[in-house]
């Protein structure tokens, strides 16, 4: 009865982010116990306490696109779009333009970059990102660059990663900068 469930789940989830998730499926019918710890991630993945959801979907951004070359980002991109964060924001972030960003954009932009880069300065922004958010603020953007990350690499691991696709925003299509210039 719970792998029906969880069928039904992941169909509807396809559906509504027309988003492919055969991993999930396989690994839904590989190892049922693995799938169902797996779908706890969920949880974590959508934790928010206190940091704007600007900041947080910039960093879940920041992550998808460190480990995927498309479907996962898109995912993130239709995700943010659905919780209200700004096409806009979305693009400055996909593209890397820090002056187009809004402050609270800018802040979990940089503070996943410099996480997922392991750059120099990842201590000045963590510290600038508890000045503005608390330490709540930091583990939210923490949760939200790294728990992102998994699934890209889940997806890889179990060998499903074999399309790239165009990222788009509104049925534009915006190219995506992985490294800084």
């Amino acid at each position: 009865m719970l792998k029906f469930l969880a069928r039904l789940g992941l169909k509807s989830f396809s559906k509504r982010y027309g988003y492919d998730v055969g991993y999930m499926r396989y690994m839904l019918d590989a190892s049922p116990a693995a799938f169902f710890k797996f779908a706890k991630l969920t949880a974590l993945a959508g934790h928010n306490e206190a940091a704007p959801k600007d900041a947080v979907f910039a960093a879940k951004l920041v992550g998808a696109i460190a480990e995927d070359c498309g479907p996962c980002v898109q995912l993130v991109v239709n995700m943010s779009s659905e919780a209200g964060v700004a096409a806009d924001q979305i693009e400055a972030v996909l593209k890397r333009d820090r002056a187009a960003m809004n402050a609270d954009t800018a802040l979990g932009f940089q503070f996943a970059d410099a996480i997922t880069r392991r750059t120099p300065c990842a201590d000045e922004v963590r510290d600038a990102v508890c000045a503005h958010w608390g330490d709540a603020g930091v583990v939210d953007l923490a949760l939200a660059v790294q728990v992102g990350r998994v699934y890209p690499m889940v997806k890889l691991a179990l060998g499903f990663a074999k399309t790239c696709a165009r990222v788009r925003i509104d049925d534009a299509p915006v190219d995506v900068v992985k490294e800084a210039a």
